[in-house]
């Protein structure tokens, strides 16, 4: 059964059987580039799978090209995940405007995001999953 708590006009949705979101860590290696440049490579991404929605690649901050992120005030809410903020990258010109996304205070059922980026992969050139040897 869904639970759903109501705080400061913004609901708070618990996951469940209903609305499942799972979280596992991608032994893949994952390479995001834009404008032929790599802007992220990191083999500890998480994926996170939500509802029918497709699976999703965080990276952590700490594999991602901070210099090329340029914050914006574009902001959105998740009932699930919470407050979410967004990046630009001025390398893929309009195209890659809040490109990047981040839950940077994630509710409890997701707090293993709390500092990892997820790229809009129609927003960048490429994000991808290499199994490597």
């Amino acid at each position: 059964m869904e639970q759903n708590i109501v705080t400061a006009a913004k609901p708070i949705k618990i996951p469940g059987p209903d609305h499942p979101i799972t979280i596992e860590r991608n032994s893949a290696r994952i390479v995001v580039s834009v404008a032929g440049r790599i802007v992220a490579d990191t083999r500890e991404a998480l994926t996170l799978r939500e509802a029918a929605y497709p699976a999703v690649q965080y990276i952590p901050r700490k594999d991602v090209d901070m210099a090329l992120l340029e914050r914006t005030d574009h902001a959105t809410y998740c009932p699930y995940k919470g407050d979410c903020t967004y990046f630009s990258m001025s390398l893929g010109g309009n195209r890659s405007i809040n490109a990047v996304w981040s839950y940077e205070t994630p509710y409890a059922a997701v707090t293993p995001i709390k500092d990892y980026l997820a790229f809009y992969p129609e927003r960048v050139d490429a994000i991808e999953e290499r199994s490597e040897a």
